[in-house]
């Protein structure tokens, strides 16, 4: 059935639309207990959008716009359909907010509390994540050229590096606190100890994966070490270093959010939610999930769209031009 469905692209766009919409309508009118018609009905509908997205991931594509078109659409189709699916389950079956709000709750939450989120973010992931993301980074991509340089140097100081990133954040956060402050300093602080070392060593293995075949050729040619490391050694740690880079956006994150827990000035993610859970109001909370959720995401999206630009020429993204 999929396979024929894949031959017509009208029929896959006329299932998505119809299931998807008739979805959406039972979503914002359910009402609490519905019948067993009514899940049998999202049943099918549920496996009609599964079947439609299916077949919309093996369609071929005619341009690397339509191809790019088709990997947005297929992960935002099934993202949709999980939350489509938690309001029926939340409304359908009149779950307390206190335990899980639906989607809605949560959307209204963000728009009446545009104010206090907009300041949370800032103080949370403009200042905290992002400065602590890029120091963190830069000096695990610095000591890992050091390191390279000098061998007993890589020998010593790697080991620790297990060392350092077994400490447990929640030990760490109240001795930042202490040392820089109640302010973003502190969580910004968490956040470089946090992303030193997967930098560190992502960076070290990348600079060592250029081939001894090309390593032996510039030498012959009386390469000196900074040609070496520019022309050779550094595009070749290129996915290691975004992977760290990528890594660390959600360390980062994490980081600063559980730091806040021991102590920052009344804004602020984490201290948000420590503060609105004793309070009960869970629909704040989840909202401020949602925006990390969310920003976390797009940092993500962005360091792996300025890779795909960076390491174009790596053989995983020739292959995924095929497909």
């Amino acid at each position: 059935m999929i396979a024929n469905l894949r031959r017509s692209p009208p029929a896959v766009i006329a299932i998505l639309l119809a299931a998807g919409g008739l979805l959406w309508l039972m979503a914002h009118q359910v009402t609490a207990q519905p019948g067993v018609l009514f899940w049998i009905g999202v049943l099918v509908l549920w496996a009609l959008v599964w079947i439609g997205n299916d077949a919309l991931s093996g369609l071929a594509a005619s341009s690397p716009l339509a191809l790019r078109l088709r990997n947005l659409t297929v992960p935002a189709i099934f993202g949709l359909t999980l939350l489509l699916l938690w309001q029926l389950i939340v409304k359908g079956f009149g779950i307390s907010p206190v335990f899980l709000p639906a989607p809605s709750d949560i959307w209204t939450r963000i728009a009446t509390s545009y104010a206090t989120l907009e300041a949370d973010f800032i103080q949370t992931f403009m200042r905290s994540v992002l400065i602590g993301w890029a120091l963190g980074s830069l000096a695990g991509f610095v000591v890992a050229i050091l390191c390279d340089y000098w061998g007993f140097l890589r020998r010593g100081l790697l080991p620790l590096g297990n060392l350092f990133a077994a400490l447990p954040i929640v030990g760490v956060a109240p001795i930042m606190v202490m040392w820089f402050g109640f302010d973003w300093h502190s969580k910004a602080a968490v956040v470089v100890i946090m992303t030193f070392f997967p930098m560190l060593v992502n960076a070290v293995a990348g600079l060592q994966a250029a081939g001894h075949l090309e390593r032996d050729l510039m030498r012959s040619y009386g390469a000196s070490y900074f040609d070496m490391l520019v022309k050779l050694r550094l595009p070749a740690a290129m996915p290691f270093i975004f992977n760290a880079l990528k890594i660390n956006s959600t360390l980062a994150l994490i980081g600063a959010i559980v730091a806040e827990f021991f102590g920052t000035p009344i804004v602020g993610m984490g201290f948000r939610i420590s503060t609105e859970v004793a309070k009960f109001n869970l629909d704040l909370v989840w909202a401020e999930i949602a925006v990390a959720a969310l920003a976390g995401s797009a940092f993500y999206g962005v360091i792996a769209l300025i890779e795909r630009a960076v390491t174009f020429w790596h053989p995983s993204y020739r292959s995924r031009k095929d497909q």
